[in-house]
C-alpha cells in the first residue's frame, strides 16, 4: 500500500523503512538490504538510503514508500491519493513512475485519486459518487 503521505517511520533510515516489512516476515538481513538497494535504485533514491525520513523532500519520502510497497514484490499496489501532498512536479514524476513501474514490474495498480490529469494516466478509471460505483470508463 502507498499512502498519501509517505507513512515512513521517522526513527528509521530510508534503507531501514523499505527493508522493514521484510525483515518482519522473516527475510534475513543479506537478501533484505539487496532488495532494498535495488528498489531504491530503481526509484531513483538509492543516494539517500542512510538518511532520515524528516530530511527528504515530499516527492523522495513517497518514492521511499513506493519502494516499501514494493519490497515483496506484490501482484496488486494499492495507491490512497499518492500525489495528493505533492507539487506538480513531483506529482507527475511520481505518476510517471508508477505507471512505468505497473507495466515493468507486471503489478496491478488500484490507485484513488481526485486529480483528474492523475487518472487520465490509468487505463481504466471508475467514479465512485455518493457512495456508489458510477459505469467504469477505459482511458485511451
Amino acid at each position: 500500500m502507498i499512502f498519501q503521505f509517505g507513512e515512513l517511520l521517522p526513527e528509521l533510515t530510508v534503507s531501514e523503512n523499505v527493508a522493514l516489512p521484510l525483515r518482519l516476515t522473516g527475510v534475513s538481513k543479506g537478501p533484505a538490504a539487496a532488495r532494498t538497494g535495488e528498489l531504491l535504485d530503481l526509484l531513483g533514491v538509492a543516494a539517500l538510503s542512510e538518511s532520515f525520513p524528516e530530511t527528504l523532500s515530499g516527492g523522495e519520502t513517497q518514492r521511499v514508500g513506493i519502494a516499501r510497497a514494493l519490497a515483496h514484490s506484490p501482484k496488486v499496489l494499492l495507491a490512497d491519493e499518492p500525489t495528493g501532498a505533492l507539487d506538480e512536479e513531483n506529482a507527475t514524476t511520481v505518476v510517471s513512475l508508477l505507471t512505468r513501474l505497473v507495466g515493468n514490474l507486471g503489478v496491478a495498480l488500484v490507485m484513488a485519486t481526485h486529480d483528474p490529469a492523475v487518472a487520465d494516466r490509468c487505463h481504466r478509471i471508475v467514479t465512485v459518487s455518493h457512495g456508489r460505483l458510477v459505469d467504469p470508463i477505459v482511458a485511451s
